[in-house]
């Protein structure tokens, strides 16, 4: 069973993702554990000050040691001694490497992780000693880490085993599933909506032929609106 801890200064911004999403089914099929740790627990004076100026001046405040060296610490020492492997301790970070949908998979198959959400103006330099990984959801700057570990975490969690209906179908086919390309347009009933029909090839029967067009429609799809992601790949 997968094990998550996210540790937060917003732990409250959490509350509707454990409670009304895909995790919280996943949670309560015990395909994972959740655990939101406040870091400000580990504050040690009436203000629960976990930031301070930066040395040598600048905007803002930053992210201090000490509370974060205590809540990771806590967090890893939670584990058995010989627990295997070790937790992966993710940073959000955006000098990080990109999120995507194989490191979702490669998430889904560890044991523990410790997410470490970032707030103010970053983190010391230092804290970064605690993490495993430096991750980032994207070549912008939010106000803090939440919602790219929130992110992060569902878009793992969903790929456990009995979370989704369908089994292994529900996502082999999906867009970058195994590192791939978008999936092919999809349609429901009606089969006729305001002039838009659903293709010929999808009410046929005919599962060769629609597993053909499937292909055929995700490289298609993909070359339109994700092109960068066809760059090297050899025609199917």
């Amino acid at each position: 069973m997968l094990s998550i801890e996210i540790i937060s200064v917003q732990p409250q911004m959490f509350r509707g993702f454990l409670e009304h999403s895909i995790v919280a089914r996943a949670v309560g099929k015990g395909a994972c554990e959740v655990k939101i740790t406040d870091l400000r627990d580990f504050a040690h004076d009436r203000h629960r000050k976990v930031d301070d100026k930066p040395y040598g001046g600048g905007p803002g405040m930053l992210m201090a040691c000490p509370p974060w060296f205590e809540a990771v610490e806590a967090a890893l020492a939670a584990d058995p001694p010989d627990a295997a492997p070790p937790a992966r301790v993710v940073m959000t970070d955006p000098s990080g490497r990109r999120f995507d949908q194989r490191l979702a998979e490669e998430f889904s198959r560890e044991r523990r992780i410790v997410f470490m959400c970032g707030h103010y103006e970053g983190f010391d330099e230092r804290i970064r000693t605690l993490a495993t990984d430096f991750v980032s959801i994207g070549d912008f700057v939010m106000t803090g880490g939440e919602i790219a570990a929130a992110a992060m975490a569902d878009a793992t969690v969903r790929l456990l085993p009995g979370v989704l209906g369908g089994g292994a179908a529900a996502v082999s086919g999906e867009s970058f599933a195994h590192g791939g390309i978008v999936e092919a347009p999809q349609y429901t009933h009606p089969p006729s909506f305001r002039g838009m029909d659903v293709p010929e090839v999808l009410l046929s029967g005919d599962h060769a032929r629609i597993e053909a067009w499937r292909r055929s429609e995700a490289r298609r799809v993909t070359a339109e609106r994700r092109p960068e992601l066809l760059a090297g790949r050899a025609e199917p």
